[in-house]
């Protein structure tokens, strides 16, 4: 069993293979790489097995979004790590190392690297930036990124730190925890699953860390824009889910908040010239209702099952108070007594 498997999920994605394969190749040392195709319709496997032989290809039967298409390659691949990572990242000399050090510590189920963006290489990308926190209404943020806002990086975040999430984007993980939690959720197709994975694995009492010294380059919104109106669609359904699944306390009241914030959410859109980004929290709250029972389900299911939650990484306080109210912008000038330690 080789001691790590990067594995890069491809749909559609030849231009972004051929762009950014060679740093993969250049830097990784004798890590195994692996290219799981999602049932791509442009010609990303032929290119590869014409221009990459050594590269190992994993053929996914359908394309089943992010998650199901991991979850059904990585039960092929048999490794001690695996390195979940977007076909549009290009990875620096070194990068891997320190993520490997990290995972020295039992306790640390994943890590990621500093995430910076390709277009702008001085700045956090939106995709994970110096790792992820959740506040006490469960909207995900991070260092380097509140909301859509993302920070020039001047070696202000440079110190490891233990985190809620890290980003699907680039992803260190142990295998054998991976399929422990039986990897990703499926019915959250895309977005928000890598959240709902590091809370599940979190409730079995592991941490999540984030690795500065190792940094990456995403391009970000390769396969789905962030400005589309599917992404908020899959944004809005998919933190329900998340919600309903993972919160510790009573479930409706903080799902009837939600529903309230989520309809502020949606009228903004629709006042701001946006009535496909409204129509897709509507459609988000629907799809979700239609799931209930099924996440209530899982939900009974995991509060048997969990021993020790790792709360670490929490913020108790509103993220949406801080930027929309107090006018904060950057992590570093939150309220840092409400984080979790």
């Amino acid at each position: 069993m080789n001691q790590i498997a990067i594995v890069i999920l491809n749909w559609n994605g030849k231009d972004f293979l051929d762009k950014f394969l060679p740093s993969v190749l250049k830097y990784s040392g004798d890590a195994r790489i692996v290219v799981a195709d999602n049932a791509s319709s442009d010609d990303s496997v032929s290119f590869l097995k014409e221009h990459y032989p050594s590269v190992e290809l994993v053929i996914n039967d359908s394309n089943g979004g992010f998650a199901k298409g991991y979850n059904d390659a990585l039960k092929q691949i048999k490794s001690s790590y695996y390195l979940l990572l977007n076909s549009d990242v290009e990875v620096t000399e070194g990068w891997l190392n320190p993520l490997m050090n990290v995972m020295k510590d039992p306790k640390v189920a994943g890590c990621q690297p500093k995430v910076l963006s390709y277009q702008d290489k001085n700045r956090f990308e939106h995709a994970g930036a110096c790792g992820g926190f959740l506040d006490h209404n469960y909207y995900p943020f991070c260092r380097g990124r509140i909301f859509e806002k993302t920070e020039m990086d001047t070696n202000q975040y440079d110190h490891e730190m233990e985190v809620f999430w890290t980003s699907g984007a680039c992803m260190l993980i142990r295998s054998e925890v991976f399929h422990q939690v039986n990897g990703f959720d499926e019915d959250f197709f895309a977005h928000m699953e890598e959240i709902d994975m590091c809370w599940r694995i979190k409730r079995l009492g592991h941490t999540f860390k984030i690795v500065p010294s190792s940094k990456v380059y995403h391009v970000g919104g390769g396969t789905l824009s962030y400005f589309s109106p599917k992404k908020t669609y899959l944004n809005f359904r998919n933190s329900l889910y998340m919600i309903t699944k993972n919160h510790e306390g009573l479930l409706f009241f903080k799902l009837f908040y939600r529903g309230v914030l989520d309809g502020m959410a949606a009228f903004m859109f629709l006042l701001s010239g946006k009535p496909n980004h409204f129509m897709a929290v509507f459609k988000a709250h629907t799809a979700f209702y239609g799931k209930l029972s099924t996440m209530l389900s899982r939900r009974k299911i995991l509060k048997q099952s969990s021993t020790t939650f790792n709360e670490t990484g929490l913020y108790h306080g509103s993220i949406l108070w801080a930027k929309y109210f107090k006018k904060i912008k950057e992590f570093n000038k939150l309220n840092m007594r409400f984080f979790k330690d």
